[in-house]
């Protein structure tokens, strides 16, 4: 018999992981190896631990499973990663497949699709759910025919963890700590934040990153 795929699972829901290993662990041919609470403990787990496939929730405080995704993808380029996520957005997906993902399954149907979906990335084929299937595709078709790009990130992936850290009640000095930079760089960079995404302050900074599902509200 051929071993069953390694899996790491990460999400900040000690619960909704719970849930999501029993489905996974009831299959022969899957078995969840680690389970992270935030994306920077799973890209370590990730460095230290032999697995096939990464199950990352984009919303986890520290670092998103997206940030994670980006960063797995360079750090394991041959690992499978699949997103798992409460948001059934345009934005969110295609951000999924740019950071290298292989498939996006909705929580709130995850006992329905999850075991299909990691199977397929597995397969090294894509997974989406399929409500979105369509419209998706369409989406993504009817640019490729106009010769459009995907949509632009409006802010580079340094921006984007200080804007998480921010939005998280981090002071600048806390920050750079996290990141290894100085207090003045974090402060350039969360100037550089406000006048690119057209924001006053940091009430507005947390609400932007809520809104693009940097955390949760």
């Amino acid at each position: 018999m051929t071993a069953p795929a390694r899996i790491l699972l990460a999400d900040d829901h000690a619960l909704v992981r719970g849930g999501v290993r029993l489905i996974l662990d009831a299959e022969p041919d899957l078995t969840v190896v680690a389970e992270a609470a935030d994306g920077a403990e799973a890209v370590a787990l990730a460095r230290t631990t032999d697995v096939d496939l990464a199950i990352l929730d984009i919303a986890m405080p520290r670092q998103t499973g997206l940030q994670a995704a980006r960063e797995l993808a360079r750090l394991r380029p041959g690992l499978r990663i699949l997103m798992l996520t409460m948001y059934d957005n345009e934005q969110y997906f295609f951000e999924a497949l740019r950071v290298g993902a292989g498939g996006y399954v909705l929580k709130s149907v995850a006992d329905r699709d999850l075991v299909e979906a990691c199977r397929a990335v597995l397969r090294d084929e894509p997974f989406i759910y399929p409500g979105a299937e369509t419209a998706l595709i369409r989406s993504w078709l009817d640019r490729a025919r106009q010769g459009d790009p995907l949509p632009a990130r409006p802010i580079t992936e340094r921006e984007e963890e200080i804007l998480k850290l921010v939005a998280e009640g981090h002071t600048s000095k806390e920050i750079g700590d996290l990141l290894v930079i100085s207090a003045k760089t974090v402060e350039r960079h969360r100037a550089n934040l406000l006048q690119k995404l057209g924001l006053r302050d940091r009430l507005e900074l947390t609400r932007y990153a809520i809104r693009v599902g940097l955390i949760e509200p």
